[in-house]
């Protein structure tokens, strides 16, 4: 694990069988960053239907036909964690199109010192699934590029209604674009 303090990022070795992780470190308080975080239009996609921050509602995500995923928010604990549950999945990439269903998405916020970490696990997103490394590549850019600079910033780099990081995938990828 690298460590560095103050405006750096924090980045997390994944170990085989382990959940997806990546920690980021941010100077802002833990209100601010709670609530960019469950502003997912401002960090992953223009293209959600729904409430993202609403307890026990559920949104969908989609990218053209490459993702497409509906999720819930199951459990809140104001400024401090997040817990969304992804109900359905669909990839147009891989021989599991399920892969992420019944997986979670986990915000950890807490407070050091003058700076705000938040710890995203995507638990049960593991290193033998076949999506693994493109969704690796991608929660990497939207944590530790987008969602990190939306809570710096106020502007984060979520994908358009056309184009984005998720396009930037299909084509370093090599993945099915319709």
């Amino acid at each position: 694990m690298n460590n560095k303090t103050g405006d750096q990022t924090l980045k997390v070795t994944i170990m085989k069988d382990k959940n997806y992780t990546s920690i980021i470190a941010v100077n802002k308080d833990t209100e601010t960053s709670f609530k960019a975080i469950k502003n997912f239009r401002a960090w992953w996609s223009e293209e959600i239907e729904g409430n993202t921050d609403k307890l026990d509602e559920t949104f969908f995500y989609h990218y053209k036909d490459v993702h497409v995923c509906k999720l819930k928010l199951i459990e809140e604990i104001p400024n401090k964690k997040l817990v969304y549950l992804v109900i359905d999945n669909a990839f147009n990439f891989t021989k599991d199109k399920t892969e992420w269903i019944n997986t979670k998405l986990i915000f950890d916020i807490l407070k050091e010192g003058e700076h705000c970490k938040i710890t995203f696990t995507h638990e049960g997103l593991i290193p033998q699934y076949e999506c693994y490394e493109v969704c690796n590549d991608a929660w990497t850019g939207y944590i530790q590029g987008s969602l990190k600079k939306l809570i710096e910033t106020g502007t984060g780099k979520p994908n358009g209604k056309e184009g984005g990081l998720n396009a930037e995938l299909v084509k370093k990828w090599g993945l099915p674009n319709k």
